[in-house]
């Protein structure tokens, strides 16, 4: 088996990191290892010259259902009504818009061009994020390892992993 040379990008080069990535994607939750990807990403940024997207997908009401147990299990049960729906999203748009705004604030300190983004997630979170990245045209997607977790992680699955496996362009998952 014969042994090949890989070259980094010269500075010059069409394929160097400042042209290959112009607009960055972090998706955020809150969590000690988002924001550990928001400072990566906001590192990312400045020393790229690149754009940078925060987002954080709002999760839809039907994965926050009251559970009880019965007999036969655990019983979802659904928001009985449209305003407790209405609360919960005024409230989650809330927690949302304060979660981007950090990051938001330090990209301008920085003087990076940054936009928030803090869209309802209609499917999945994973879905959501892969969806902004191609709708803002990302060149990299930036997260964390483990977000929230605990029971919804079980529920939801990886959203890291989820990401890496679906997205059109490269991950950059931060530990």
């Amino acid at each position: 088996m014969e042994a090949q040379t890989v070259r980094s990008p010269s500075k010059n080069s069409p394929t160097s990191l400042k042209s290959m990535f112009t607009r960055l994607l972090v998706a955020v939750d809150g969590s000690e290892n988002s924001a550990r990807a928001s400072e990566a990403a906001l590192e990312l940024a400045e020393k790229l010259k690149a754009d940078l997207i925060v987002l954080h997908a709002i999760i839809p009401p039907a994965l926050y259902y009251h559970t009880e147990t019965s007999v036969e299990g655990p019983v979802i049960e659904p928001p009985t009504h449209e305003k407790e729906i209405d609360l919960y999203l005024e409230y989650a748009r809330r927690v949302a818009r304060g979660i981007v705004d950090n990051t938001v604030s330090e990209a301008k300190k920085r003087g990076i061009s940054v936009k928030a983004d803090t869209p309802d997630a209609t499917g999945s979170v994973v879905e959501t994020i892969v969806n902004q990245a191609v709708k803002e045209n990302a060149d990299l997607i930036i997260v964390g390892t483990r977000g929230l977790g605990g029971f919804k992680k079980l529920l939801l699955g990886s959203v890291s992993n989820g990401v890496v496996s679906h997205a059109h362009s490269p991950v950059l998952v931060i530990r």
